[in-house]
């Protein structure tokens, strides 16, 4: 399905469009990070919040570490994350750093394996490429409603064209 080349390009996607998304927020005070615009989960920073959660929790489930996916599942999502903006652009920075660099460390040989983990109380399989190819669409998916809320704010948070990567993301 995939191989290792789509997943650290892909990491490097996210991280690229994660900054752009925070450096676009910045020009915004905090309440109207959190103001709802009607949005899936209402404002900018639950959105943001949103994907950040999903990071850790398909990262965890991918890595077979069912703890830290426990942990990560009985923490609500959105009350349960940083309120703080400063606290989640530290916490999106650090998350995309072990993203990028765990995927640097796959192999063809990860990617064509499976991935067991427990949706709500039943067991699931999913082949890994799969499950990754999912981790990054859903980002971008919800990325895309951020994107929207700041250009509705009147604010350009810039491209979101794979072809404009920057090469030193």
């Amino acid at each position: 399905m995939i191989d290792t080349t789509y997943a650290r390009t892909m990491a490097r996607y996210d991280r690229w469009q994660n900054r752009s998304l925070i450096a676009a927020a910045e020009k915004m005070t905090d309440e109207d990070r959190w103001k709802n615009r009607g949005a899936f989960f209402g404002s900018i920073a639950e959105t943001l919040n949103h994907v950040l959660w999903d990071h850790r929790v398909w990262l965890a489930r991918q890595r077979g570490d069912s703890a830290a996916v426990h942990e990560i599942g009985v923490r609500h999502p959105y009350t349960d994350a940083p309120r703080d903006w400063s606290d989640y652009k530290r916490q999106r920075e650090a998350l995309d750093k072990e993203i990028r660099l765990w995927c640097d460390s796959l192999t063809d040989a990860n990617i064509r394996r499976e991935v067991r983990w427990m949706r709500g109380d039943t067991p699931a399989e999913t082949n890994f490429g799969y499950s990754l190819v999912h981790m990054f669409n859903h980002a971008t998916h919800h990325r895309g409603q951020v994107h929207a809320m700041l250009t509705g704010a009147g604010i350009d948070p810039g491209s979101t064209d794979l072809p404009m990567l920057p090469d030193d993301v």
